[in-house]
Protein backbone atom coordinates (compact mmCIF):
# COMPACT_ATOMS: atom_id res chain seq x y z
CA UNK A 1 0.00 0.00 0.00
CA UNK A 2 1.35 3.22 -0.63
CA UNK A 3 2.23 5.88 2.06
CA UNK A 4 -0.73 8.21 0.52
CA UNK A 5 -2.82 5.39 1.19
CA UNK A 6 -1.70 4.99 5.29
CA UNK A 7 -1.71 8.47 5.61
CA UNK A 8 -5.26 8.86 4.40
CA UNK A 9 -6.73 6.00 6.23
CA UNK A 10 -5.08 7.96 9.74
CA UNK A 11 -7.06 10.83 8.44
CA UNK A 12 -10.49 8.39 8.01
CA UNK A 13 -10.29 7.66 11.64
CA UNK A 14 -9.38 10.62 13.27
CA UNK A 15 -11.87 12.08 11.01
CA UNK A 16 -14.87 9.39 12.08
CA UNK A 17 -14.26 9.02 15.96
CA UNK A 18 -13.20 13.15 16.57
CA UNK A 19 -13.55 16.92 16.03
CA UNK A 20 -9.87 17.27 15.78
CA UNK A 21 -9.14 19.92 12.89
CA UNK A 22 -7.92 18.25 10.17
CA UNK A 23 -8.59 19.88 7.33
CA UNK A 24 -7.97 16.73 5.10
CA UNK A 25 -10.21 16.39 2.24
CA UNK A 26 -10.61 12.48 1.35
CA UNK A 27 -12.91 11.15 -1.51
CA UNK A 28 -14.01 7.97 0.73
CA UNK A 29 -14.59 4.55 -0.44
CA UNK A 30 -14.68 1.45 1.29
CA UNK A 31 -10.83 0.69 1.49
CA UNK A 32 -10.71 3.92 3.56
CA UNK A 33 -13.40 2.66 6.75
CA UNK A 34 -11.68 -0.65 6.56
CA UNK A 35 -8.05 0.55 6.79
CA UNK A 36 -8.83 3.35 9.36
CA UNK A 37 -9.90 0.30 11.72
CA UNK A 38 -6.29 -0.38 12.41
CA UNK A 39 -5.79 3.13 13.36
CA UNK A 40 -8.48 3.48 16.10
CA UNK A 41 -6.31 2.70 19.13
CA UNK A 42 -4.56 5.97 18.11
CA UNK A 43 -7.05 7.63 17.87
CA UNK A 44 -7.62 6.59 21.79
CA UNK A 45 -4.00 7.66 22.27
CA UNK A 46 -4.54 11.27 20.75
CA UNK A 47 -7.77 11.36 23.20
CA UNK A 48 -5.87 10.23 26.15
CA UNK A 49 -3.12 12.18 25.90
CA UNK A 50 -5.39 15.79 25.48
CA UNK A 51 -7.32 14.12 28.72
CA UNK A 52 -3.59 13.56 30.63
CA UNK A 53 -2.63 16.97 30.06
CA UNK A 54 -6.07 18.90 30.72
CA UNK A 55 -6.63 16.71 33.64
CA UNK A 56 -3.06 17.79 35.28
CA UNK A 57 -3.99 21.54 34.27
CA UNK A 58 -7.11 21.10 36.01
CA UNK A 59 -6.76 18.98 39.59
CA UNK A 60 -5.72 21.38 42.51
CA UNK A 61 -7.05 24.40 40.11
CA UNK A 62 -10.95 24.01 40.45
CA UNK A 63 -12.88 21.76 42.86
CA UNK A 64 -12.86 18.14 42.68
CA UNK A 65 -16.06 17.67 41.00
CA UNK A 66 -15.81 21.16 38.68
CA UNK A 67 -12.80 19.48 37.32
CA UNK A 68 -14.45 15.91 37.13
CA UNK A 69 -17.52 17.97 34.74
CA UNK A 70 -14.98 19.99 32.67
CA UNK A 71 -12.94 16.87 31.68
CA UNK A 72 -16.13 14.54 31.03
CA UNK A 73 -17.29 17.67 29.13
CA UNK A 74 -14.34 18.02 26.95
CA UNK A 75 -14.14 13.94 26.63
CA UNK A 76 -17.37 14.20 25.28
CA UNK A 77 -16.68 17.33 22.76
CA UNK A 78 -13.94 15.58 21.44
CA UNK A 79 -15.70 12.58 20.09
CA UNK A 80 -18.37 15.17 18.93
CA UNK A 81 -21.19 13.20 21.07
CA UNK A 82 -21.06 10.04 18.71
CA UNK A 83 -20.61 7.79 21.26
CA UNK A 84 -22.76 9.41 23.71
CA UNK A 85 -25.61 9.51 20.84
CA UNK A 86 -25.03 5.65 20.45
CA UNK A 87 -25.51 4.80 23.95
CA UNK A 88 -28.77 7.01 24.38
CA UNK A 89 -30.20 5.34 21.33
CA UNK A 90 -28.99 2.02 22.15
CA UNK A 91 -30.94 2.09 25.65
CA UNK A 92 -33.95 3.67 24.18
CA UNK A 93 -34.61 0.90 22.07
CA UNK A 94 -33.25 -2.32 23.88
CA UNK A 95 -34.91 -0.84 27.04
CA UNK A 96 -38.32 -0.75 25.03
CA UNK A 97 -38.32 -4.66 25.22
CA UNK A 98 -40.31 -4.56 21.90
CA UNK A 99 -39.85 -7.01 18.81
CA UNK A 100 -36.43 -6.59 17.34
CA UNK A 101 -37.88 -5.09 14.13
CA UNK A 102 -39.33 -2.21 16.43
CA UNK A 103 -35.98 -2.47 19.06
CA UNK A 104 -33.87 -0.89 15.54
CA UNK A 105 -36.55 1.63 14.18
CA UNK A 106 -36.30 3.29 17.22
CA UNK A 107 -32.75 3.08 17.81
CA UNK A 108 -32.40 4.55 14.34
CA UNK A 109 -34.93 7.91 15.47
CA UNK A 110 -33.00 10.93 15.53
CA UNK A 111 -34.96 11.77 18.74
CA UNK A 112 -33.99 10.79 21.72
CA UNK A 113 -36.78 8.81 24.47
CA UNK A 114 -37.09 8.78 28.06
CA UNK A 115 -35.19 5.65 28.83
CA UNK A 116 -32.04 7.34 27.03
CA UNK A 117 -32.22 10.15 28.32
CA UNK A 118 -32.13 8.02 32.13
CA UNK A 119 -29.29 5.91 31.20
CA UNK A 120 -27.53 9.42 30.01
CA UNK A 121 -27.90 10.62 33.00
CA UNK A 122 -26.68 8.22 35.24
CA UNK A 123 -23.85 7.75 32.53
CA UNK A 124 -22.81 11.19 33.24
CA UNK A 125 -22.90 11.09 36.93
CA UNK A 126 -20.84 7.98 37.44
CA UNK A 127 -18.08 9.17 34.90
CA UNK A 128 -17.45 12.27 36.92
CA UNK A 129 -17.96 10.98 39.88
CA UNK A 130 -15.39 8.52 38.59
CA UNK A 131 -13.11 11.05 37.48
CA UNK A 132 -13.64 14.01 40.34
CA UNK A 133 -12.25 11.35 42.79
CA UNK A 134 -9.08 10.54 40.17
CA UNK A 135 -8.49 14.52 40.00
CA UNK A 136 -8.98 14.86 43.78
CA UNK A 137 -5.94 12.90 45.14
CA UNK A 138 -3.90 12.32 42.04
CA UNK A 139 -0.03 13.06 40.58
CA UNK A 140 0.94 12.60 37.50
CA UNK A 141 1.42 9.56 37.66
CA UNK A 142 -1.92 8.49 38.51
CA UNK A 143 -3.10 10.75 36.00
CA UNK A 144 -1.20 9.05 33.30
CA UNK A 145 -3.77 6.08 34.28
CA UNK A 146 -6.56 7.74 32.04
CA UNK A 147 -4.23 7.79 28.95
CA UNK A 148 -4.70 3.61 28.07
CA UNK A 149 -8.56 3.88 28.54
CA UNK A 150 -10.16 5.66 25.12
CA UNK A 151 -7.11 3.40 23.13
CA UNK A 152 -8.69 0.08 24.52
CA UNK A 153 -12.34 1.06 24.08
CA UNK A 154 -11.51 2.20 20.25
CA UNK A 155 -9.64 -1.14 19.75
CA UNK A 156 -12.37 -3.24 21.03
CA UNK A 157 -14.75 -1.47 18.38
CA UNK A 158 -12.84 -3.63 15.75
CA UNK A 159 -13.02 -6.66 17.26
CA UNK A 160 -17.07 -6.14 17.79
CA UNK A 161 -16.76 -4.59 14.35
CA UNK A 162 -15.36 -8.10 12.90
CA UNK A 163 -16.59 -10.32 15.42
CA UNK A 164 -20.28 -10.12 15.38
CA UNK A 165 -22.79 -9.57 12.06
CA UNK A 166 -24.24 -6.73 11.19
CA UNK A 167 -27.92 -6.29 12.70
CA UNK A 168 -29.03 -4.06 9.76
CA UNK A 169 -30.30 -5.16 6.64
CA UNK A 170 -30.59 -2.25 5.37
CA UNK A 171 -27.19 -0.16 4.28
CA UNK A 172 -26.69 1.99 7.73
CA UNK A 173 -22.86 3.71 9.20
CA UNK A 174 -21.66 0.83 10.12
CA UNK A 175 -21.86 -1.29 7.61
CA UNK A 176 -19.28 0.79 6.04
CA UNK A 177 -16.90 -1.81 7.67
CA UNK A 178 -18.19 -5.32 6.28
CA UNK A 179 -14.96 -6.11 4.43
CA UNK A 180 -13.04 -5.87 7.92
CA UNK A 181 -11.46 -8.84 8.72
CA UNK A 182 -9.38 -10.47 12.25
CA UNK A 183 -6.26 -9.29 10.76
CA UNK A 184 -7.85 -5.45 11.27
CA UNK A 185 -9.01 -6.69 14.98
CA UNK A 186 -5.79 -8.37 15.66
CA UNK A 187 -3.37 -5.05 14.97
CA UNK A 188 -5.87 -3.13 16.64
CA UNK A 189 -5.71 -5.02 19.61
CA UNK A 190 -1.82 -5.31 19.02
CA UNK A 191 -1.20 -1.85 19.12
CA UNK A 192 -3.49 -0.96 22.03
CA UNK A 193 -1.27 -3.64 24.14
CA UNK A 194 2.22 -2.16 22.95
CA UNK A 195 0.87 1.35 23.83
CA UNK A 196 -0.33 0.24 27.42
CA UNK A 197 2.83 -1.96 27.71
CA UNK A 198 4.96 1.11 26.77
CA UNK A 199 3.29 3.46 29.12
CA UNK A 200 3.89 1.28 32.37
CA UNK A 201 7.63 1.03 31.13
CA UNK A 202 8.11 4.58 32.04
CA UNK A 203 10.83 5.38 34.84
CA UNK A 204 7.56 6.91 36.79
CA UNK A 205 6.24 3.41 37.06
CA UNK A 206 9.30 1.37 37.38
CA UNK A 207 10.45 0.54 33.96
CA UNK A 208 9.80 -2.53 32.77
CA UNK A 209 8.91 -5.45 34.77
CA UNK A 210 6.31 -7.85 35.25
CA UNK A 211 3.81 -5.08 36.91
CA UNK A 212 3.98 -3.32 33.37
CA UNK A 213 2.93 -6.59 32.06
CA UNK A 214 0.44 -6.94 34.53
CA UNK A 215 -1.30 -3.66 34.15
CA UNK A 216 -1.59 -4.19 30.53
CA UNK A 217 -3.10 -7.37 30.91
CA UNK A 218 -5.58 -5.99 33.06
CA UNK A 219 -6.81 -2.98 30.90
CA UNK A 220 -7.43 -5.83 28.09
CA UNK A 221 -8.86 -8.02 30.23
CA UNK A 222 -11.30 -5.67 31.56
CA UNK A 223 -12.12 -3.90 28.05
CA UNK A 224 -12.27 -6.90 25.70
CA UNK A 225 -14.33 -8.62 28.83
CA UNK A 226 -16.89 -6.52 29.41
CA UNK A 227 -17.41 -5.53 25.52
CA UNK A 228 -17.70 -9.13 24.60
CA UNK A 229 -20.12 -9.65 27.43
CA UNK A 230 -22.47 -6.56 26.47
CA UNK A 231 -21.83 -7.38 22.27
CA UNK A 232 -22.97 -10.69 22.76
CA UNK A 233 -26.56 -9.60 24.91
CA UNK A 234 -26.99 -6.89 22.06
CA UNK A 235 -26.44 -9.57 19.03
CA UNK A 236 -28.72 -11.84 20.94
CA UNK A 237 -31.82 -8.97 21.01
CA UNK A 238 -31.27 -7.75 17.86
CA UNK A 239 -29.87 -10.26 15.46
CA UNK A 240 -26.43 -8.14 15.52
CA UNK A 241 -24.84 -4.82 15.92
CA UNK A 242 -25.42 -1.71 14.65
CA UNK A 243 -23.25 1.84 14.80
CA UNK A 244 -25.40 2.87 17.91
CA UNK A 245 -24.31 -0.15 19.02
CA UNK A 246 -20.70 0.14 18.66
CA UNK A 247 -20.81 3.63 20.60
CA UNK A 248 -22.48 2.17 23.38
CA UNK A 249 -19.78 -0.50 23.78
CA UNK A 250 -16.96 2.71 23.46
CA UNK A 251 -18.94 4.30 26.68
CA UNK A 252 -19.76 1.33 28.58
CA UNK A 253 -15.93 0.14 28.63
CA UNK A 254 -14.44 3.78 29.16
CA UNK A 255 -17.03 3.96 32.72
CA UNK A 256 -15.86 0.55 33.58
CA UNK A 257 -12.14 1.03 33.22
CA UNK A 258 -12.41 4.22 34.68
CA UNK A 259 -14.61 3.20 37.73
CA UNK A 260 -11.75 0.54 38.18
CA UNK A 261 -9.28 3.19 37.90
CA UNK A 262 -11.15 5.05 40.77
CA UNK A 263 -11.67 2.18 43.19
CA UNK A 264 -8.14 1.33 43.00
CA UNK A 265 -6.49 4.59 43.81
CA UNK A 266 -9.67 5.11 46.46
CA UNK A 267 -8.30 2.06 48.33
CA UNK A 268 -4.77 2.83 46.89
CA UNK A 269 -5.10 6.31 49.15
Amino acid sequence: MAVAGWLEAVAAAFQFLTRFPLPVAIDYKDRHFRRSLVFYPVVGLAIGGVLVLAGAALRGAVPGYMAGILLVGLWTAMSGGLHLDGLMDTADGLLSHRSRERMLEIMKDSRVGAMGVMVCVFYALLKVSAAAGLLGNAGMKEMLLLLPVPVWSRAFLVTAIVRWPYARRESGLGALYRTATGKHAFIAFAAAFAITALLFSLPAFGGWSAAALAWTAAYGAAAYGVGAVLASAVSRKLGGLTGDVYGALNECIELVLLLGIAIYRYHAG
